[in-house]
């Protein structure tokens, strides 16, 4: 007994040392970023580092997360994402889902600033957005494009602006200019819904919570091509509410 015991503290022990050994390791790679640029392409490292630390994110926060309507991806180009936003782990689950495209999303400044993710989420070439700032908004949309006409990676961006934490109301307005992103990269839109996100923070660490990213529809390049962005919003927002609707 007395030996299965001490086998067992041992485990625990090497355990506990991988873990942080890994967080260490994080936190060197986050360090090694320079906070002040701004990097125009993803980094292959650091998207692999990124990925394995949201993988570890969704067994210590007891996620199940799951991919609807894969088949109506457009693998084989850059797209724009766009969703609703309930969540922080919106975009963590997103990225992880749909890394075979390389995610890269348009961000508040502060998300650039938390520990160990911070400065990854720079070097994969998420993008800052000062949404008080039109000059620097459209600027960082430009920028946003640019990644997908340079094949760099795909852009996901929340239409709503800011996380809702009343999601049974309704989805909040959308800041439509947004889908110039799409239209200057003339690339396809990715309409998704996130499912359970709003539940994570109410179930955690009692039980798990199940997650969906469901595919609605990809409006193609050309549909949306000299069209008005608060005309593509309507759309957006009409395929998001029917989803969501029937959710609950």
């Amino acid at each position: 007994m007395k030996n299965a015991v001490g086998v067992l503290m041992w485990v625990i022990l090497a355990v506990l040392a991988l873990a942080l050994a890994y967080i260490l390791f994080l936190q060197v790679c986050n360090l090694l970023v320079n906070p002040k640029k701004e990097y125009d392409h993803c980094d292959k490292f650091y998207f692999r580092v990124l990925n394995s630390a949201a993988a570890c994110s969704f067994v210590l926060g007891r996620l199940r997360i799951r991919l609807e309507g894969a088949e109506k991806v457009p693998w084989d180009q850059r797209f724009l994402l766009v969703s609703n936003h309930c969540s922080n782990f919106d975009p963590i689950i997103t990225w992880y889902l749909l890394r075979k495209n390389n995610m890269a999303f348009v961000s508040k400044g502060e998300n650039f600033k938390v520990p160990l993710f911070g400065g990854m989420i720079r070097k994969c070439g998420f993008l800052s957005i000062d949404r008080e700032d039109p000059k620097e908004s459209m600027r960082t949309l430009m920028k946003a494009a640019d990644l997908m006409k340079r094949n760099e990676a795909s852009v996901g961006i929340y239409p709503e602006g800011t996380r809702n934490r009343t999601p049974e109301k309704g989805l909040l307005p959308f800041h439509n200019g947004v889908f110039k992103i799409a239209q200057m990269a003339k690339a396809p839109i990715v309409v998704a819904a996130l499912h359970g996100t709003d539940k994570i923070r109410k179930n955690y660490p009692w039980r798990r919570t199940k997650v969906s990213l469901e595919i609605l529809e990809v409006i193609p390049a050309e549909e949306i091509a000299g069209r008005r962005t608060a005309e593509i919003g309507e759309r957006v927002a009409g395929l998001l509410q029917e989803a969501l609707k029937a959710e609950n």
